[in-house]
């Protein structure tokens, strides 16, 4: 589950080297934010609310979307500090986090919640959020979703005599769909266990627990096919324009710009595996009503829709699909064409036995 940032490796650092991070978390790493955070007097705040959020072009959309727009209406200047997990950790448990707002992972916040890091949420102080429709397994107690993105799969539309892939199993189906595939890598993210198992007739709401042996079983029949598993989200992209493979899962939106460059790639929703980032507060943040505040203006339904309309990542708010260009929403992971046809990751499965499947794939890939 890979942090979102596009300029590195665009979806979530959460699980995978979530071990060795906690237990780098007994240092100290200076945030420098370098900006007094103090109130002034009269007419609006002064404050400064620090963000952490994983920077890049993620961080860009979000400047942009939300804290400008916040900082118009408030008067809350924000600043934003890219820290990773460890860092933040270490922070709180010294009691002086330099941040008071979490943008992250739901599953570092599985993490954080372990830990006692951060503040559990009152939501009666979330204006927004009651009216949010926020899925529940976005709501827990100490992080509210913020949105989503997916691996999808990806295809070439001049491969297969005009064929189009419609689920896994034509993925898998290297008869009916001949050609070369391409798979994550385990450095990547991690493994697409789910994607075998639904090419393997597996209903969407019966994935978890995974069967991993079995699983495991069908990525041995598709691996002879494998010409690559990719470990950066730009490489999908590259393999399917020169033609070294026909198929490959994907981060969607890394093919958008050479969609829109009239490449002939498509991407295929049924099967997507969601993922989502979350907003959350430390404990012992020194900004807790500004925080507050930020959380429940980044609910907005009109918020959340400026920010996908800037970067591909889709609401947790339904609501902003009415304020979304239709072009904008047929490409989003939570769109009402595309959720029942996905599912969402189970990030406690995964927690809980990503050393282990972690294991057999180093084994696996290496027989």
């Amino acid at each position: 589950m890979r942090e979102v940032r596009t300029d590195r490796r665009a979806f979530l650092r959460g699980v995978g080297g979530l071990a060795a991070g906690m237990a780098a978390a007994t240092s100290l790493s200076a945030c420098g934010t370098g900006t007094s955070r103090s109130v002034g007097s009269g007419g609006k705040s002064s404050k400064t609310l620090v963000v952490r959020n994983s920077g890049g072009t993620y961080g860009d959309a979000n400047q942009q979307a939300v804290y400008d727009t916040f900082t118009k209406e408030t008067g809350i200047q924000v600043k934003v500090v890219n820290i990773e997990y460890a860092q933040m950790l270490a922070q709180i448990k010294q009691g002086r986090p330099q941040f008071d707002v979490i943008d992250d992972s739901m599953a570092d916040f599985v993490l954080f919640k372990k830990e006692g890091a951060t503040e559990e949420l009152d939501y009666d102080r979330l204006k927004n959020f009651k009216s949010a429709g926020i899925a529940k397994n976005l709501v827990t107690s100490n992080a509210v979703g913020k949105n989503y993105w997916a691996s999808v799969m990806a295809y070439r539309t001049d491969a297969f005599g005009g064929k189009k892939p419609a689920s896994w199993a034509d993925f898998w189906d290297t008869r009916a769909f001949p050609g070369n595939r391409s798979l994550q890598a385990l450095d990547a993210d991690l493994p697409e266990l789910e994607f075998a198992l639904l090419a393997d007739g597996v209903a969407l709401d019966k994935l978890y627990p995974l069967d991993v042996e079995r699983a495991f079983k069908l990525l041995g029949e598709i691996k002879p096919h494998v010409r690559k598993f990719w470990d950066t989200g730009a490489l999908p992209g590259v393999l399917l324009g020169r033609k070294e493979v026909d198929a490959s899962s994907v981060w969607h939106g890394r093919l958008d710009a050479l969609i829109k460059g009239g490449a002939p790639l498509a991407y295929q929703w049924n099967g997507a595996r969601r993922q989502s980032n979350g907003l959350g507060i430390p404990k012992g943040a020194a900004n807790l009503d500004a925080a507050y505040q930020l959380v429940d203006f980044s609910l907005r339904p009109e918020v959340q829709a400026a920010y996908a309309e800037i970067y591909p990542m889709a609401p947790s708010v339904p609501a902003a699909y009415k304020k979304l260009s239709a072009t904008t929403a047929a490409n989003l992971g939570s769109s009402p064409a595309h959720l029942d046809s996905g599912f969402d990751l189970n990030v406690e499965w995964w927690i809980k036995n990503q050393d282990a499947v972690s294991k057999r794939w180093q084994e696996w890939s290496h027989a």
